[in-house]
């Protein structure tokens, strides 16, 4: 029998430690997450879809396990392959699993060095059948794609690393399509480091354009991107595809020679009064060297306040809305950064520490799937009073709360801290969850 070795704080005698409080764990609130992954059918399809290039008949951690593992550890922000060792015997993780121990890091590592190309393919039907199980339960009004890149780190001299212009650094320049209103990151796909934004854009949203057009034929479509995604191309494919787009386009001399007469206008109105914000709205008729016919462009000519210089802002569009319309709409896709910022920081984005570029591209593919089950379960279940809350606060509030297991021999009662101070809404959460509706296959 192991002696429990108690000890007393010199500071306060009253006070004693020892280490027998029983199964504890500090993540009861990966609980509601997996009652949503089950009720939203993320473990079924993960179970019939995924599986890599194996050659072991049997393995104790299957790939699903080791799958929907890695997921939760994500969500309650264990980013490191090694905190699968210091979770091993994590009541909460062990029951949520349905396993008496967890996979280590070497089987982790194992794992996804076995992952290729087709597991790209594997993931990729995985989201799709995700939205449409969503979609099932919350059909949205139309589809805005937010076109945009970023920079991924890379350490060392990893397969596909690049030193990247515009980010003037090193890494991954990685292609992103998010949902440009709840957020659901639709599509990723990971590229050479020193890979231009516009480079085969196109060929990145057209599978995407034509799943939504054959899926969901009735629901009108929107792109919109910053100047890096100008590209004639781009513009074909969103035509193609009976999506409407505002793009911007960088600022040249013959762009500003048509916008010459709002631009006299402007000084004109800001003759005698030098100081206050004044801005002038138009469009014209366009085609640059490299499009195949005219476009329409639609300008914003500012002067800000307390300047006397202006700024000029040009959008190519097919949308038909007024001037000051589109550009309010192109403004709106400021909000890319906050989901950036978000899956990169709450979600590690940037943990493709892999040699090999294809196995980093999956493991991007991983936190990928970890960012939307997390986003879809704040969107459709949480309680109204957190579902504006950052994850890293959500996770502190109901996430990271404690918990004893306390075993019989049919059941696994998990008994959390009664000073939470957030009871209602993890009750509140757990409720919207069981009345989901979802359609499943």
């Amino acid at each position: 029998m192991a002696i429990i070795n108690t000890f007393s704080l010199e500071s306060n005698k009253k006070i004693k430690i020892n280490f027998n409080g029983g199964d504890l764990s500090s993540d009861a609130g990966l609980l509601l997450l997996k009652e949503f992954a089950a009720k939203a059918g993320l473990i079924r399809l993960v179970n019939k879809l995924f599986k890599t290039n194996d050659p072991a008949s049997f393995r104790i951690h299957t790939d699903p396990d080791n799958l929907m593992q890695i997921i939760y550890q994500l969500i309650a922000a264990y980013f490191e392959d090694d905190c699968a060792d210091e979770l091993t015997s994590d009541p909460v993780m062990t029951a949520i699993l349905e396993k008496d121990a967890l996979a280590s890091q070497p089987a982790l590592s194992r794992f996804f060095n076995r992952m290729d190309d087709n597991t790209l393919r594997q993931f990729e039907e995985i989201g799709s059948k995700m939205r449409e199980i969503i979609y099932s339960i919350r059909y949205p009004e139309h589809m805005l794609f937010n076109l945009d890149s970023t920079l991924l780190n890379t350490y060392g001299s990893q397969e596909g690393e690049g030193f990247n212009f515009h980010y003037q650094a090193h890494g991954y320049h990685p292609l992103l399509c998010y949902d440009g209103l709840p957020g659901d990151l639709l599509k990723a796909e990971l590229r050479e480091g020193a890979k231009h934004c516009s480079k085969d854009a196109d060929q990145f949203m057209i599978p995407l354009m034509r799943e939504y057009r054959e899926k969901y034929p009735s629901l009108p479509l929107y792109l919109r991107g910053d100047s890096g995604f100008a590209s004639p191309s781009l513009y074909e494919a969103c035509e193609e595809n009976d999506c409407k787009y505002a793009i911007r386009l960088k600022q040249n001399a013959a762009l500003l020679k048509y916008a010459e007469y709002e631009d006299e206008a402007l000084f004109r109105a800001t003759k005698n009064n030098m100081i206050d914000y004044a801005v002038e709205y138009g469009e014209f008729m366009y085609q640059a060297g490299s499009w195949s016919h005219q476009r329409r462009v639609v300008f914003k000519i500012e002067k800000p306040y307390g300047q006397m210089t202006h700024l000029y802002t040009f959008i190519v569009t097919t949308m038909d809305l007024e001037p000051y319309q589109v550009l309010q709409f192109y403004c709106g896709r400021g909000k890319m950064e906050n989901f950036i910022k978000e899956g990169k920081s709450g979600f590690d984005f940037s943990s493709g520490s892999n040699h090999t570029m294809v196995v980093n591209a999956n493991r991007l593919q991983i936190h990928v799937l970890a960012y939307n089950l997390f986003n879809w379960f704040r969107r459709l279940c949480l309680a109204a009073g957190m579902r504006k809350l950052r994850v890293d606060t959500i996770r502190l509030k109901l996430m990271k709360i404690a918990a004893k297991a306390v075993r019989s021999a049919r059941y696994i009662v998990f008994k959390l801290c009664s000073s939470c101070p957030y009871k209602q809404e993890f009750y509140e959460t757990l409720m919207n969850i069981q009345r989901l509706q979802p359609q499943l296959e």
